[in-house]
């Protein structure tokens, strides 16, 4: 890691900002490598299958050799502007009520989403590694040593077919994001994975497929477009979100289409708040 990198993460952070590390855990078995799961994205609104991917990440983990010890969610900011994006304050906060009360180690983190710029998701793990491995110096291992946590990416299988894709992608951040960190991908139906990891093989190491044993294809598209309708989204989303959305009258009155992205961030809808945006 550079220091170049360290100086932009340092930069794009507030004063007064605070790393939400309350339910980080502060110790990993000596044999394993300690894990923190990151999911970028607009969680526009945030859905079951959003925190769900977070424990299908952690059980496939175990197979390999991790300890997770921590999942973040990181909201895009409102600059990405895209369309059915709701303000970043109300992303944040219902992602925050879809983790308060149902989890014991999923967190939000506003860093990203408060910035008033866009914020490239290779920068976006860059935060991430300083915060936990630099300024808190990584996680005790139960031998009395330190290990820095390993960060990675978790997205949709769609993540895979973008970044596979030439001129979608910085190629800088591409080596950056797949050769150290490193992503965790969820396999989706009707997604095409194989051709996507053959071009990406000098990478292979670092990509965890993660297959769906139970297939759930619920998506922020398809909630926005039911509210829009005036139809239910009950079992979709948190009880809590569901409150929240017809509270402050979200996604009421959208234009459902999709506008270009930017360049250098997850890029897909499917893929940019993992399973789905």
């Amino acid at each position: 890691m550079s220091a170049y990198d360290f100086d932009y993460v340092k930069k794009m952070t507030p004063p007064g900002y605070s790393f939400p590390s309350h339910r980080l855990k502060r110790t990993c078995d000596a044999g394993r490598t300690p894990l923190v799961l990151v999911a970028c994205g607009s969680f526009s609104p945030i859905t079951f299958l959003h925190l769900r991917m977070f424990p299908m990440a952690a059980d496939h983990s175990k197979t390999q050799g991790f300890e997770v010890v921590g999942g973040y969610l990181s909201p895009v900011s409102d600059a990405y502007k895209k369309k059915g994006l709701a303000p970043a304050s109300h992303r944040i906060r219902m992602c925050e009520l879809a983790t308060e009360n149902t989890s014991k180690w999923l967190m939000v983190d506003p860093w990203e989403a408060e910035s008033p710029t866009y914020i490239p998701t290779a920068r976006v793990l860059d935060h991430f590694d300083y915060e936990i491995n630099h300024v808190m110096g990584g996680i005790e291992c139960s031998d009395g040593t330190r290990k820095p946590a390993k960060i990675v990416l978790l997205a949709g299988a769609d993540l895979i077919q973008t970044i596979s894709t030439p001129d979608i992608w910085d190629a800088r951040d591409v080596d950056h994001i797949l050769g150290d960190f490193g992503v965790f991908v969820l396999e989706r139906t009707g997604t095409e994975l194989d051709s996507a990891l053959a071009s990406l093989k000098q990478w292979e190491r670092n990509i965890h497929v993660i297959r769906q044993v139970i297939t759930n294809d619920i998506s922020s598209t398809k909630v926005r477009l039911l509210l829009k309708r005036d139809m239910s989204i009950d079992y979709l989303i948190p009880d809590d979100v569901i409150h929240y959305i017809y509270e402050h009258n979200l996604y009421r009155d959208l234009d459902m289409t999709t506008a270009p992205n930017n360049k250098g961030n997850i890029q897909s809808n499917t893929a940019v708040a993992g399973p789905s945006s």
